[in-house]
């Protein structure tokens, strides 16, 4: 329906039944996600004394990884569009857990990298449907809260890969894949037995999604079509790209702004790049899931606009830390641009989800998570090339400050466009 200022509005607030559990089920898988991908990072000496290799080649390893997982999104959200999500869901969890168990077994490099390239491959397909049948169940004003839960299972997963450099130093590395791989086969045994997809009746009647109850064909090349036939989805998409440039930027090379910048441990560094980060990330996620559910009861348009004021904050916030000689102020403001950056995660979903037709959404949105992390491998790069020509970690994030500004005016062109729309 529409409201008195011609905006689209939900229809009701009713959600299908289990709508709830299955958020938190894939809060599960999306932690599991995260914590097989980043552990192989926290155990580098430990699988190096067991195979020998050189740090080139134990960095290809993530390398091929990205690589790999940004080339098979766009395909991963196609057939998440095709077919049942949470077939592709569970089926994706029970491939990358088979592979996670068979890395514990490699014994050379080659068999490790294999191991990595086929995790990105099984991992790709997990997020697009993920996002996607969430929004399915979630259709209305609990839609960017219900995403973020799900991205903070992300988020604590990425904390938690300590827990396989843990599991390596104590015991062996191989058990920390070992073990992780049974525990998501058992676990994709359990979403087989519960996870569904929700009823096509709910996802047809609401048309916050833009459904077209007309057009029920799935193509490849019709989604490509459809999708960059709408310049908010362009928008989207450049948009996108530079905000995963600075958020790889940033992340990879805290630690070692922090160990430089205040002549700090490794260690210390560490602790200071991700035990306030990761944190300020999760409140980011359902801060702004929820600012965005209460407003979008009024104004649909607030999927938009707080990913814009959350860039407002997180502007000056990566600037200030990186301009001062205060250890606390740069941990302040590092956080204040965790928290408020992620303002555009939990809601991106849902902004496709204004712009785009329902059939395509996790096409979409895996056509966006490509870009993301090509775009987001490459700018790690940038920023080791720049240090290679003495160029600051300080100016780099100061570049990244500028980088947030545009895509900030991206966001504004998408917000205009879409008002359009609606």
């Amino acid at each position: 329906m529409k409201s008195s200022s011609g905006i689209i509005t939900p229809l009701g607030n009713n959600l299908p039944r289990g709508a709830w559990l299955v958020v938190m089920f894939l809060f599960i898988v999306g932690a599991l996600n995260y914590i097989d991908r980043n552990m192989l990072t926290t155990m580098r000496f430990s699988i190096m004394d067991s195979i020998p290799m050189s740090d080139a080649q134990f960095g290809l390893l993530t390398s091929v990884f990205l690589w790999v997982y940004g080339l098979m999104s766009p395909l991963a959200g196609y057939l998440a569009d095709k077919f049942k999500r949470s077939h592709i869901i569970i089926f994706s969890l029970l491939v990358w857990s088979l592979v996670t168990w068979m890395t514990g077994h490699a014994t050379t490099v080659n068999q490790l990298l294999v191991s990595r390239a086929l995790m990105g491959v099984s991992e790709a397909f997990y997020m697009p449907a993920a996002l996607a049948l969430i929004t399915d169940y979630h259709r209305g004003p609990t839609q960017s809260r219900a995403t973020g839960i799900n991205l903070a299972g992300v988020m604590l997963g990425s904390s938690l890969g300590f827990i396989g450099g843990w599991i390596a130093e104590k015991y062996t590395w191989n058990l920390a894949f070992n073990s992780f791989g049974i525990i998501g086969i058992v676990y994709a045994v359990i979403l087989f037995l519960f996870l569904k997809d929700a009823p096509k009746n709910d996802i047809s009647s609401f048309s916050d999604c833009n459904v077209k109850k007309d057009e029920n064909r799935i193509s490849f090349i019709d989604a490509i079509k459809n999708l960059f036939s709408k310049s908010a989805y362009i928008y989207l998409l450049i948009f996108w790209g530079f905000l995963g440039l600075v958020n790889w930027m940033v992340v990879a090379w805290l630690p070692t702004y922090y160990k430089e910048t205040f002549n700090l441990s490794q260690s210390i560094a560490g602790v200071y790049a991700t035990a306030y980060f990761w944190p300020a990330s999760i409140i980011g996620l359902l801060a702004g899931g929820y600012l965005s559910d209460r407003w979008s009861k009024k104004n649909p348009l607030a999927r938009v606009i707080i990913p814009l004021i959350g860039l407002m904050f997180a502007v000056p916030a990566i600037f200030s830390g990186s301009v001062t000689a205060v250890l606390g102020i740069t941990v302040s403001a590092f956080a204040v641009y965790a928290l408020t950056s992620k303002f555009t995660d939990t809601n991106m979903m849902p902004m496709l989800c204004l712009i785009i037709d329902h059939r395509y959404r996790a096409t979409g949105y895996g056509i966006l998570n490509m870009l993301s992390t090509i775009i987001g491998g490459l700018g790690v790069y940038i920023a080791g090339a720049m240090r290679d020509v003495q160029i600051g970690l300080s100016l780099v994030y100061q570049a990244c400050a500028i980088a947030l500004i545009v895509c900030a005016g991206i966001l504004f062109l998408v917000l205009k466009t879409a008002k359009k729309r609606n």
